[in-house]
């Protein structure tokens, strides 16, 4: 066959590497806009695969959608504007703590290409899904998850709308005898669930939580009460793949789950636990690119005082909502503001509650003198959650938690 491959990151590298493999004769095409792709003609190939942030056309496929189509093992799909990647990785680590050979594969940053010769439908794929990769999706999995939707990615969607309706992808194409688990108190997880054709549903949060449960939540090692959400997202998730009751699978694995729970430490840069210094807790959760996020990531360690180091680069948004989640925060005790928005976040806020800084090594250092003012007794956090992107000053929100993490093992 002969294969184009659009955009050349870590799934089109794999994906030639699959293709390859095979014999087919396979071309790159990187380097080039939405605009260039007006002249360009897919008739030539076999398959157009495009990268998950080019927009779908007429005679383009993706990676997802051939993975579904020739995927032998059941797939539990998982999408949502926060929180995808916790959720798939504690399903994964209950499915894996009770003896199930499990794939964690896609946006997470497992190509999913690279595992699909070696499923048998005795195993279990774990499908981190954004809207990129549901956008031309034409099967629904087994499984499908949808968490809290919010606005995102509209650099790219056409509106909120085009961003809504991709997600809905995951529930459209279930058949009756699929399972959807939706997060109940969002109108666009509502709307997404109200697609579906399983009549196995569950919804969450839980209004009654079955004996146990909150003793089971308890195990986690992840802080907050977002991620509280995630689990019980996770266990529905697994009850309903296994087709039980979730009363039963609490109780017949509850030892299976608690060390599942404890085991999982958080996913890099998603708050995750750096080190504690002079009394102090150190949390890099630069994956925050957005104000949820970083609302999210503040109240986490409520009623504990959170330095926060924050702001990116500018994308032209509306930072209101952002300004409301920094110092609306009812724990806030200093914001250190970098990068292109720090001026805008800054403005008619109190002076008090907030220091410009120039750099990251500012912020850090900076951090550190107002958090150690504290009391060790209150247990300050220092939490780099910018609520924005990383491109004004790092290659990206891996190089940005990177630095904050060197930077804060460096204090002596």
């Amino acid at each position: 066959m002969k294969i184009a491959i659009l955009g050349y990151g870590k799934e089109g590298k794999a994906a030639e590497k699959y293709f390859s493999i095979r014999g087919d004769d396979v071309e790159i095409i990187d380097d080039f806009t939405e605009a260039d792709l007006g002249s360009f003609d897919p008739s030539k190939y076999d398959f157009v695969f495009r990268s998950p942030s080019v927009r779908p056309r007429d005679g383009f496929s993706s990676m997802t959608k051939y993975f579904f189509d020739h995927s032998v093992a059941p797939i539990i799909g998982v999408t949502g504007t926060k929180g995808k990647g916790t959720t798939c990785s504690l399903i994964s680590a209950i499915l894996t703590a009770l003896g199930k050979k499990v794939f964690l594969v896609g946006n997470i940053g497992n190509p999913s290409i690279d595992v699909l010769d070696e499923l048998t439908p005795d195993d279990v794929v774990v499908y981190e899904m954004s809207s990129f990769q549901l956008w031309d999706l034409t099967k629904s999995p087994q499984v499908a998850v949808v968490l809290r939707i919010e606005a995102d990615h509209l650099n790219v969607h056409y509106s909120f709308e085009d961003y809504v309706n991709a997600k809905g992808h995951i529930a459209e194409y279930q058949t009756p005898d699929d399972a959807i688990v939706y997060f109940s108190e969002n109108e666009w997880s509502l709307a997404i669930a109200a697609k579906s054709k399983a009549k196995r549903r569950a919804r969450y949060p839980l209004e009654e939580k079955p004996v146990g449960l909150d003793n089971l939540l308890d195990a986690l090692a992840i802080p907050g009460e977002h991620n509280r959400e995630n689990a019980e997202a996770a266990l529905l998730s697994v009850a309903e793949f296994l087709n039980i009751p979730l009363v039963d699978l609490i109780i017949k694995y509850n030892d299976e789950i608690r060390t599942a729970f404890a085991g999982f430490k958080g996913l890099p840069h998603h708050i995750e636990f750096v080190r504690n210094f002079n009394g102090v807790d150190y949390y890099d959760d630069s994956f925050s690119a957005s104000y949820p996020s970083l609302e999210v990531a503040v109240k986490a360690f409520a009623p504990r005082p959170v330095v926060l180091i924050a702001g990116g680069k500018d994308r032209g948004l509306d930072l209101t909502p952002i300004k409301r989640a920094i110092f609306g925060a009812s724990n806030l005790q200093k914001a250190m503001l970098m990068g292109e928005t720090s001026k805008n976040l800054a403005e008619n806020e109190a002076p008090e509650k907030y220091l410009l800084v120039a750099s990251l090594e500012e912020a850090v250092e900076n951090a550190r003198k107002e958090a150690e003012k504290l009391s060790p007794e209150l247990k300050p956090v220092v939490l780099l959650s910018p609520g924005a992107a990383s491109f004004d000053m790092f290659k990206d929100f891996y190089d940005r938690g990177d630095k904050f993490k060197a930077l804060v093992q460096e204090l002596k």
